[in-house]
């Protein structure tokens, strides 16, 4: 009897990928440029919005998933491990931003995806600027968790002692999701990975965008410079950027403040002001900077 080599591929990919904790959202396979992808995704009617999570270096999207779960009841929700991070395949030599944001086009592809939303955490900025660089037509909006890759987290020795103080203001559960990934990353991809990082022009490409953009900073994330620099960042683009800074929060917001973040991501996504977080929540949330982005008031 032949094989089936779509079910050997499972068992193999079983093997390789031991089960993780459950998650409210579907996971599923895929295949992206001959490479395995692993994703998770929400059960939405067709008509909802597209919204797709693009994790940080050396990670997978499992840290993504408290805000992602959040916003799944509204927002068609996917949330892929992109090619050589977490439980998909290796994607070869190719690990730059470049390489990755056509993967995640191709992703959505496979998808039968057209346009979407962005939502990216560190490394998974930088991404979504050259996503939106190549693919302006597919990006409806785009929000950038504590963005990444910049000059301020260089030389290499500098970002490892950034990374080394957020991780002492992350809660303590993020050690037990990020340990596996970076084990699994590997040193070499690490130092492949940062010095495509470091050469991205990020803040050219920031520029850029045309598509209504959120930027949510941490007041205590170590991989970010301070206010006054953001500001002065900021106040090159008269286009569609919006900042927002989430109080106590360090680099991990996707994973540490959900609630908070799926609160302001919501807001928005709908053109409402962003207003501060539901009165359960200590956290307070305040803008440093409004391009030419208009939000519609409301009388809530």
């Amino acid at each position: 009897m032949a094989k089936n080599p779509e079910k050997a591929s499972y068992r193999h990919r079983a093997r390789m990928h031991p089960r993780r904790p459950a998650s409210s959202l579907a996971e599923r396979w895929t295949m992206v440029d001959g490479v395995d992808v692993f994703y998770r995704e929400s059960a939405n009617p067709p008509d909802a919005r597209v919204m797709t999570h693009l994790h940080g270096f050396g990670l997978s999207g499992r840290y993504l998933l408290p805000t992602a779960e959040l916003l799944a009841d509204e927002f068609h929700t996917l949330v892929p491990d992109l090619p050589g991070f977490g439980r998909s395949g290796k994607a070869g030599s190719g690990l730059d931003i470049p390489d990755l944001a056509h993967s995640a086009a191709r992703f959505l592809d496979a998808r039968g995806v057209a346009t979407t939303s962005l939502v990216g955490n560190s490394m998974g900025c930088p991404v979504i600027v050259e996503f939106a660089h190549h693919y302006p037509e597919r990006l409806e909006r785009a929000v950038l968790v504590s963005p990444a890759g910049g000059i301020h987290n260089q030389p290499l020795r500098r970002a490892v002692g950034q990374l080394a103080r957020d991780g002492g203001r992350e809660p303590r559960k993020m050690i037990t999701v990020a340990t596996p990934d970076y084990l699994r990353f590997g040193v070499p991809s690490t130092f492949r990975m940062f010095r495509a990082l470091t050469r991205y022009p990020s803040l050219q490409r920031l520029l850029e965008l045309r598509v209504p953009t959120l930027v949510v900073l941490g007041t205590r994330d170590p991989l970010l410079p301070g206010p006054a620099r953001i500001k002065e960042v900021a106040s090159q683009d008269q286009n569609h950027v919006l900042v927002v800074v989430l109080e106590g929060a360090a680099h991990a917001i996707n994973f540490s403040h959900p609630t908070e973040l799926a609160h302001i991501i919501r807001l928005f996504m709908d053109d409402r002001p962003i207003v501060d977080v539901p009165s359960q929540s200590a956290a307070r949330v305040y803008e440093i900077h409004r391009g030419a982005y208009h939000p519609v008031a409301t009388d809530d």
